[in-house]
């Protein structure tokens, strides 16, 4: 009977997680979140265990629950482009510095660390295929501060293969835009999900234009929710330890679409139900520029495909939802309730 410390239990990834965790084992749940809204009903579950607090203020309530438990998952990052390119240096005190004493923790009581990195420590790579053990991580000049959220997590993820070269459990996961109910909202900040779609979908309710930013020609692998919690279970359950010491892309290469693809597709199914079809036909598509959209702080990716097989081979998982299936489980989470999907988040 495991017991899993969350930090961050509350956002898209840790709610998700602690859902299926409560739902299909024995295992106990111990979360700090500063809210529980998305938890719901979970809060009252006889193995959740939830703290209202803050990583940066509660250090003492999580040094005990890191000695407490058996593994240690820290979610809390900020980790939306608009706040890399306007607020770099609170996005390094919260993603590396608040992190670092976790991570120590975890040394110190020898538990094994489940650490989310990024599809973003690969930067510009050129690669077909962005590969964990043999792709370069490109970053772009200095006064692009969109690399420090990368640069941060990249440093993040040395500093932890260094631990585990002195003992350290560990697995490294990188999240490959995941998306799916349960996306973030104006007020929490994300981890690892990906904005694009929770703001295409509170554009279609409001009626609103959807921005393409530099044409949307820029593709992603989207990955949806339920198949990056199938892995995640896999590397919390160890079996083995398969999964220590190893670092994991977690992504759909066949879900890679573009932006702009994005948006047709998710017009396209707005507009064949009720709910959403009044609005969504108000909706125009327009360009801009990421430095307008941005800052001039800003770079992009073109291509961001995850290389699998290691997460395949080892964890015995494959992705199987497809772009389509995951899009309309997002848009059917809240069709009964439209109005909560207009609060969502309306900028990058």
């Amino acid at each position: 009977m495991k017991k899993v410390l969350i930090l961050g239990v509350n956002g898209f990834i840790g709610h998700h997680l602690s859902k299926r965790i409560l739902e299909t084992t024995d295992w106990h749940v111990y979360g700090m979140d500063m809210q529980n809204d998305r938890l719901g009903d979970l809060v009252s579950h006889p193995r959740m265990h939830f703290f209202e607090g803050d990583i940066t203020i509660n250090r003492e309530w999580v040094e005990y629950h890191i000695r407490k438990c058996d593994v240690i998952l820290p979610l809390v990052a900020i980790a939306t482009p608009a706040t890399y390119v306007q607020q770099p240096l609170r996005v390094f005190e919260l993603d590396f510095e608040a992190n670092l004493p976790i991570v120590r923790s975890a040394v110190k009581y020898k538990k094994h660390l489940v650490f989310p990195s990024t599809s973003e420590v690969y930067g510009m790579c050129e690669d077909a295929e962005f590969d964990p053990a043999h792709s370069n991580m490109v970053y772009g000049p200095i006064n692009k501060p969109r690399w420090i959220y990368a640069c941060s997590k990249q440093l993040m993820d040395r500093v932890i293969w260094g631990y585990g070269m002195e003992g350290l459990r560990f697995t490294l996961f990188r999240p490959f835009n995941w998306i799916g109910p349960g996306l973030d909202s104006i007020y929490t900040p994300k981890e690892g999900s990906s904005r694009v779609v929770t703001q295409f979908l509170g554009h279609i309710v409001r009626g609103e234009p959807i921005n393409l930013v530099d044409g949307g020609e820029q593709k992603r692998a989207f990955t949806y929710i339920d198949d990056g919690i199938d892995a995640l279970m896999r590397i919390i359950a160890n079996e083995g330890d398969i999964a220590n010491g190893k670092i994991y892309n977690i992504g759909n290469p066949a879900n890679n679409h573009s932006v702009r693809d994005l948006a047709n597709q998710m017009l396209a199914i707005a507009r064949k139900i009720p709910e959403y079809a009044k609005t969504a036909d108000q909706v125009k598509i327009v360009e801009t520029t990421s430095g307008a959209y941005y800052g001039v702080g800003y770079q992009d990716v073109q291509n961001r495909v995850p290389a699998i097989d290691n997460t395949m081979s080892e964890l015995g998982w494959k992705p199987s939802t497809t772009m389509g299936d995951a899009l309309k489980n997002i848009f059917e989470a809240y069709r009964h309730d439209v109005e909560k999907a207009r609060h969502l988040m309306d900028q990058e």
